[in-house]
């Protein structure tokens, strides 16, 4: 499982220009998943996502959660995150998990993140989707699980 964290000052997705998604302040989340992604590594990227400290304190020092500032995530599934380019200009996508693997995944991620007590606010699985976001910093984070 792979997640690229964008602290945000505001972000949307939007499908067939209608908007489906949107926040303030918080993370764009990118996610991708491999073919033998489990739970465990839903639960230790959720973990790790609403407890990474790159907000500022008061003395402008990366030292505040997600948490802590009442930030919401925009998370978007992305399998490209797992092109290999090794060979050739074409990337080849067989490292990323199939739909009936990949979907259930995000949705399960996306819950949990929701039981930790987040607002999460989502794309669509597999729909054509163009984002919109303002990078804060920009902080821009790659965890992989």
């Amino acid at each position: 499982m792979r997640v690229v964290v964008q602290k945000v000052n505001h972000a949307q997705v939007t499908i067939e220009h209608q908007v489906v998604g949107q926040i303030k302040q918080g993370y764009m989340l990118l996610v991708g998943f491999a073919p033998d992604d489990e739970e465990p590594s839903l639960d230790y990227l959720v973990h790790k996502i609403i407890n990474l400290r790159v907000f500022e304190d008061e003395n402008g020092k990366m030292n505040l959660s997600l948490q802590d500032v009442a930030g919401a995530i925009l998370s978007v599934s992305q399998f490209t995150l797992y092109a290999d380019t090794k060979h050739g200009n074409r990337p080849g996508f067989s490292q990323a998990a199939s739909p009936e693997i990949a979907e259930p995944l995000y949705q399960t991620f996306n819950q949990k993140l929701r039981d930790a007590g987040i607002h999460v606010e989502t794309g669509q699985f597999g729909a054509d989707m163009q984002i919109e976001l303002e990078n804060d910093g920009p902080t821009t984070i790659i965890l992989e699980k």
